[in-house]
């Protein structure tokens, strides 16, 4: 920049000699030349505040007025001369502007490419995903290629991103007596796992312990013992476009969890689809679960560190054909849930379903009861209770629960089989605008 201001100064200069011999009319024509020149080219401060004092000059001084028009020469070398400052400048102006630019280029596309080289793998079939991610550097994302990877996997690190190319196409598989597919543990904040399905082991498919920040995505699990997803503890998370098959506990489950949206996910033959336990700020939406023992189990259980569930959204899912035989371990809670439920709400506070589709399930569609319901079944007993296990607050509405209860299972506490069903306890609970054939009691509390 400075060798382009001493260029402009010494065209101004020459400027400043040639145009002492003309007359005010030349000034008046050369003025408004530079001055457009000074609009297209901001780098001209000199040259444009030399020449606005010549206009001063000549408007408050009388200048010869035949200087310039007795010699016919001067007109030529006033020409070369504007036009040499012209191509000066602006030759300089262009130079530097298109050095800075390529240096700025050059310097961003080098920044780019560490960057990508630092934060992307690769792994291939017959390679080990649990040593990319070992030799990973935290916020780093880990491509996984087509193939069945017989191996378990285990994150200690924040912001690792799990990518299959295509979630049929790369299968994590249980190598032998694995407990856990995929195991979170609370270092790995902003955890991503997207396209893979994970198949076969012993107890839980994809399992994150006090994990914040976390997305499931288009993940398919098969078969792994009690749970298909299983995030307990964590908070802020997405789960979203994956199914759960197999499970002998719950196929997609939320336990001890703040801030989750579950949506646009399939659970099926499993022994709970979807569950949401003993969890705050939940919202399950536009889920699909079919052919489970239950629907979706909305509960607050006994025993466990978190003692209440509060503010938890269901909504614009279709819950149907929930009449699998239970299968759920023996002697475990899930074992008591009887067959042939939608969505069940079991002690939960603050609860609302609206906007549901419930159809088919020969127990009840939508059943609010209290969790001493589970002393009754032979699930619990009185001691084990350190909650308040009663619904309050829940709002049931614009649902359409129709064609459920045609074949209730017998039970030791008497209950019928219905769309609508309410076992008294609680307070604020309260039903309306649902379209339904049958309820229990009749008629159900109408919200105000």
């Amino acid at each position: 920049m400075d060798t382009l201001i001493r260029k402009s100064v010494l065209c101004t200069f020459c400027l400043h000699l040639l145009l002492y011999q003309s007359n005010y009319s030349i000034v008046k024509w050369l003025l408004p030349v530079f001055t457009a020149f000074q609009l297209f080219n901001q780098r001209m401060p000199v040259l444009y505040n030399r020449f606005h004092c010549h206009k001063i000059l000549f408007i408050n001084n009388t200048i010869n007025p035949g200087g310039f028009m007795k010699n016919s020469q001067f007109y030529t070398l006033l020409f070369w001369a504007i036009s040499l400052s012209f191509v000066i400048v602006s030759s300089s102006c262009n130079k530097e502007e298109a050095t800075q630019s390529n240096t700025s280029l050059s310097s961003a596309s080098s920044s780019r490419n560490a960057g990508s080289a630092k934060k992307s793998i690769t792994v291939h079939a017959g390679e080990s995903i649990q040593a990319a991610v070992d030799a990973a550097a935290p916020g780093s994302t880990i491509q996984i290629a087509p193939g069945t990877y017989m191996e378990s996997i285990t994150v200690n690190k924040a912001g690792i991103s799990l990518v299959g190319n295509g979630e049929a196409a790369v299968v994590i598989q249980n190598p032998g007596d694995e407990e856990n597919g995929i195991q979170v543990n609370d270092a790995g904040d902003g955890f991503v796992l997207k396209n893979v399905t994970v198949k076969n082991f012993e107890e839980n498919g994809v399992l994150l312990i006090r994990v914040d920040n976390f997305t499931i995505s288009h993940v398919t699990t098969i078969d792994n013992g009690e749970y298909g997803l299983f995030p307990v503890l964590s908070s802020h998370g997405l789960i979203e476009h994956c199914t759960a098959t197999g499970h002998t506990d719950t196929g997609i489950y939320v336990g001890q969890s703040s801030d989750i949206e579950m949506q646009y996910n399939t659970a099926y033959a499993n022994v709970n689809g979807l569950e949401i336990e003993n969890s705050a700020n939940v919202k399950a939406t536009n889920n699909q679960s079919y052919n489970n023992v239950c629907g979706m189990l909305i509960d607050l259980l006994p025993g466990k560190t978190v003692k209440t569930s509060t503010n938890v959204y269901v909504g614009y899912n279709h819950v149907f054909d929930n009449n699998h035989e239970n299968f759920g371990e023996e002697g475990s809670l899930e074992s008591v849930i009887p067959s042939g439920l939608g969505i069940l709400i079991l002690g939960t506070d603050q609860t609302t379903v609206e906007h549901n589709t419930v159809m088919h399930n020969n127990f009840s569609g939508i059943t609010v009861f209290s969790t001493l319901v589970l002393v009754a079944l032979g699930g619990a007993t009185p001691d084990q209770f350190d909650i308040e296990p009663n619904p309050d607050g829940t709002r049931v509405i614009k649902n359409v629960a129709q064609q459920n209860g045609a074949a209730p299972p017998v039970l030791d506490i008497p209950l019928p089989g219905v769309d609508l069903l309410w076992d008294g306890s609680g307070i604020g609970n309260c039903w309306s605008d649902n379209v339904f054939k049958t309820s229990y009691p009749s008629p159900l509390p109408s919200c105000n």
